[in-house]
């Protein structure tokens, strides 16, 4: 008897990996049935397309970081540097991010909603700055990913960064 909710997580692993290397277009099924053990046939059952299977794979890694990662308006410096450390040990959940948006378009849809949530988290801080809640939101969150482009950042850079932005009027 085959264990479905283990061969699901298998499948969600090895996708993982495979579509944050490869993107949506260069993802192969037959790679992610392979590092998973299974069948290909297994990932069509389970999630019908590999359009699916990237977008459940999406949705579970900003649900992960949503939950580990959780903003902290009163201090914004140190929620940019745990966003930061996030990012540096699990650079898959940027990576998938930018293929949806490069293939879509568009910011998917639990980031959306997360985004929305944490803009009012802040709005209701009452932070004084020359940025709206949104801007300041998109610009510590932009700021917590240099690391992955900038060899020597590291994450006093980044709530140094933050927090002279939160100065700034």
């Amino acid at each position: 008897m085959r264990d479905k909710e283990e061969t699901k997580r298998k499948l969600l692993v090895a996708a993982t990996q495979e579509f944050a290397e490869h993107g949506i277009a260069g993802a192969r099924v037959d790679r992610i049935a392979k590092n998973a053990g299974c069948n290909k046939a297994m990932i069509y059952a389970y999630f019908c397309s590999k359009e699916n299977l990237f977008n459940e794979v999406l949705k579970i890694q900003i649900e992960d970081a949503i939950k580990n990662v959780p903003i902290t308006p009163d201090d914004l410096p140190g929620y940019a540097g745990r966003l930061f450390d996030r990012y540096r040990e699990q650079p898959e959940i940027l990576r998938l991010a930018a293929y949806h948006r490069l293939e879509s378009g568009t910011m998917p849809e639990a980031e959306q909603e997360a985004h929305k949530e944490k803009t009012k988290a802040i709005e209701k801080a009452n932070l004084d700055t020359r940025w709206s809640a949104e801007e300041l939101l998109n610009l510590v969150i932009h700021m917590s990913t240099i690391g992955l482009t900038t060899p020597n950042a590291d994450r006093q850079l980044v709530e140094n960064a933050v927090a002279q932005l939160l100065r700034s009027k």
